[in-house]
């Protein structure tokens, strides 16, 4: 378990949180919240409406009821002798007015009467003595006036059969804030029409109050939170900030290691290269050396012209000396106008076919195109491809018998150049025909070799090649014969 929990702590520590993660998640927070009270504010207004719609409803239909339960009580005390007697007559009429007026007098209720039918028509009654004449009297002449057909007796009709039908209540609201009550009305029995009240009540500076007090609530409880986050803010900012100036030194620090460490490697590298380089100056210096030494009245064009080459040559490799990457301009430039056949003779000639051992050893044939164009490189850099690519040939092709052939090939529609040397030795061993990551194969790789393991700074000569075929411009591969020995074609595109 304490090692599971410490995955999940390592888990998290992988990641950091940058100023801008601070940033996202102050505002989701905040909009979070933000829509949160507004959907509140909304469910608190919609329970408010339905409250009070449910409270003016029942508020109205008490009232009406209350009003109608009084008027049927006031008419069924009357006996027929009452009728006859014109003070108790007054007091019945005074009761009826106190009934409606006292309503009326409530907030917000707007219209308070009687309804009852005559024949085809509504008689609207809203006075004490109206209502005398109609039920105690008969006297249905003196409520004629009254008989109009207006907004309510409208809405009676409508509702008058069900009335009849179940004797309940019945409301009716219009613009949601309006209510039209009608409570039947009964006498010992017998349906004689309903008591019609228009209610109007007005809660709005209740509903008001409450929503000030949420939203005064809300506001400070927003405040509360956006103090709170703001805190967290500038603190995981200022934290950040600490935390991205101490990675940032560190990053620095660490490429400057790492610079140091690449150019210790490459300072390495190119020193294995100098002293890879050196033994062929050596030896043309001994070629210079015997030149001098032979050197007569007879042969001195031809002496001159050699030890010119060769010290120049000699000149080149110091100069890969002091560059680790030369300028491309050295390398490359129109001002250079090379005989790619008289550089690959002359390096025949008068490098391995100077060797002593030479002529039991191996064999070298070289087979020009005479059509081959000039190149624009100098010559001194194809001398570092041809000769470690010959001298490979030599050191791997065997002991005896070994016969070189490097031909030169120019094939004008496609407007390219090739040069092959090739040898009938034992060939490339096949794991370094292998290619790597990068697609090069690793005979071309550096520090590659299958000489003996011991000997220092071997491995270097197909590699110096790849690079100088590279700078040229050119392209270099490696591949064994089927007839047995290997071929290295050089592309050159003119």
């Amino acid at each position: 378990m304490a090692e599971d929990r410490k995955k999940i702590f390592e888990k998290i520590k992988e990641y950091h949180f940058e100023f801008k993660h601070v940033t996202v998640l102050f505002l989701i927070l905040f909009i979070f919240q933000l829509v949160i009270s507004f959907i509140n504010k909304a469910s608190i207004k919609d329970f408010l409406t339905t409250t009070q719609e449910w409270y003016q409803k029942e508020s109205a239909e008490e009232i009406a009821n209350l009003t109608a339960t009084s008027l049927e009580l006031v008419i069924e005390s009357i006996s027929k002798s009452d009728r006859q007697d014109a003070e108790q007559r007054n007091k019945i009429i005074q009761s009826f007015e106190i009934i409606f007026s006292q309503q009326q007098l409530s907030h917000n209720i707007n219209n308070l009467s009687l309804l009852v039918r005559k024949k085809d028509k509504i008689i609207k009654i809203e006075d004490g003595k109206s209502l005398y004449n109609l039920l105690i009297e008969k006297d249905f002449n003196a409520t004629e006036l009254d008989s109009k057909e207006d907004e309510i007796t409208k809405l009676y009709s409508s509702v008058e059969d069900s009335l009849k039908r179940t004797e309940q209540i019945t409301s009716i609201i219009t613009d949601r804030k309006t209510f039209h009550t009608f409570v039947p009305f009964v006498i010992k029995g017998e349906y004689l029409g309903a008591v019609y009240l228009r209610n109007t009540p007005d809660f709005s500076s209740i509903s008001n109050r409450v929503i000030s007090n949420y939203d005064e609530t809300s506001v400070i409880y927003l405040s509360l939170i956006l103090l709170g986050l703001l805190a967290m803010y500038f603190i995981s900012s200022y934290t950040v900030k600490e935390r991205d100036a101490a990675q940032k030194m560190l990053f620095e620090e660490h490429e400057e290691n790492l610079k140091k460490q690449i150019n210790y490697e490459k300072e390495l590298i190119f020193t294995k290269r100098i002293y890879h380089t050196h033994h062929k100056a050596e030896k043309i210096m001994g070629f210079i050396k015997e030149d001098l030494r032979t050197l007569s009245d007879k042969n001195i064009d031809e002496i001159k012209f050699r030890v010119s080459k060769y010290s120049n040559f000699i000149s080149r490799v110091i100069y890969d000396m002091k560059w680790f990457d030369p300028p491309v301009q050295t390398i490359r430039n129109s001002m250079f106008r090379t005989d790619l056949n008289e550089v690959i003779r002359f390096i025949i000639d008068n490098i391995f076919l100077r060797i002593s051992s030479q002529s039991t050893a191996f064999k070298i044939n070289f087979e020009p195109d005479n059509n081959l164009p000039i190149v624009n490189v100098n010559e001194f850099v194809i001398w570092e491809i041809i000769e470690p690519l010959i001298q490979n040939s030599i050191d791997h092709g065997g002991e005896s018998n070994l016969v070189i052939t490097v031909r030169t090939k120019y094939y004008p529609s496609e407007n390219k150049s090739f040069i092959f040397i090739e040898d009938n030795g034992k060939g490339i061993a096949k794991e370094l025909l292998e290619k790597n990551e990068d697609n090069l194969k690793l005979i071309f790789v550096e520090n590659t070799t299958t000489k003996t393991q011991g000997l220092q700074n071997s491995g270097y000569g197909c590699y110096i090649a790849y690079e100088m075929t590279k700078r040229c411009g050119w392209n270099i591969d490696a591949e064994n014969l089927n007839e047995g020995g290997c071929r290295f074609t050089i592309t050159i595109n003119n």
